[in-house]
């Protein structure tokens, strides 16, 4: 009865996303439709990866659809449909099944953070800031637990949790979004739950950045007096050598080099180069760094999108 409903809520939800122009086109004569717009309204498309990549996420994904073929009233079926499909690039198709996973499991706060996140890929900060609102409330004083990682870093070591997931994300949506005050409110309960070095830096760096956009630099640097050069850092180090270039251990320079980087390094340490060029007054330096990490093809990263939010309240195209 429940895999009837189900298969119900998913085609309600992928036919109320469907444009009216979109029904009826076949595969061979539709032509590929963006994924996302940017927020000057530029067309981001689907990604590609490389073949071997591809196959692997196809892999996991008929993984994750046994699963949940199997056993549809497992909200944790749902769950890894919705984040297998997210890793092929398709956010809009992932949003529907949390939807539907929502529409019978409405106090999910784990469906809710992942709705979030992919809220924040598709530009969608309100609702972004709407779903992670609700799964703070829900999850509050539940123990918290390690989130298991769908992309695993090289150690295999999961290094966020549930708690610090909602919160981390919360913070990413208020900051895009421009409302730097409840980014800080948001990053500041997010490090009650960064209880190793990855989230620590994480965390710290976006704390970091709110806290230098409203001119509290004070408090920025007491955000840094727990960093230092020899954190064992797994996956996190972009973040730690930030965190680092903001103490003064290390140069811009000594980060990124425009003319070597390739585009993931860019939005990846672009952005918060950028953004050190902006707090110090250095407007076109750090517009040039934002534009140079929208070269980029990786237009999910958190990175980019907050390069293009910058540069969108600046008033500057790509």
């Amino acid at each position: 009865m429940r895999k009837g409903i189900w298969t119900i809520l998913m085609l309600a939800a992928f036919f109320i996303g469907c444009d009216d122009d979109d029904q009826g086109k076949t595969g061979d004569i539709a032509e590929e439709q963006p994924e996302a717009y940017s927020l000057d309204g530029t067309p981001l498309y689907p990604l590609t990866f490389d073949a071997e990549r591809q196959a692997e996420l196809e892999r996991n994904l008929a993984e994750a659809q046994a699963a949940f073929d199997a056993d549809p009233d497992d909200p944790e079926n749902v769950i890894w449909l919705g984040r297998r499909t997210a890793y092929l690039g398709r956010y809009n198709e992932a949003i529907k099944i949390y939807t539907a996973g929502l529409n019978l499991y409405p106090d999910n706060y784990k469906m809710l953070r992942h709705r979030g996140h992919r809220h924040i890929s598709i530009r969608k900060f309100k609702q972004a800031i709407a779903d992670l609102e609700v799964a703070c409330q829900l999850i509050d004083g539940v123990p918290d637990e390690v989130e298991p990682d769908g992309q695993p870093n090289q150690h295999n070591i999961p290094t966020s949790t549930s708690h610090s997931n909602i919160w981390y994300h919360l913070g990413l949506a208020y900051y895009l979004d421009g409302d730097f005050e409840s980014a800080v409110r948001a990053y500041r309960e997010c490090l009650k739950f960064s209880q190793n070095p990855d989230m620590l830096v994480a965390t710290s760096d976006w704390l970091y950045m709110s806290l230098r956009r409203l001119g509290r630099i004070d408090e920025a640097i007491a955000v840094l007096e727990p960093i230092t050069a020899d954190m064992n850092i797994l996956e996190n180090n972009a973040y730690h050598d930030r965190l680092l270039m903001y103490k003064g251990l290390k140069s811009p320079e000594d980060l990124l080099d425009l003319e070597k980087e390739d585009d993931l390094q860019m939005a990846t340490y672009g952005y918060g180069i950028g953004n050190w060029y902006l707090y110090n007054g250095e407007v076109e330096k750090a517009t040039t760094i934002f534009k140079r990490a929208l070269e980029a093809s990786y237009w999910p990263a958190f990175g980019y999108i907050a390069a293009e939010a910058d540069l969108y309240r600046l008033g500057v195209g790509k």
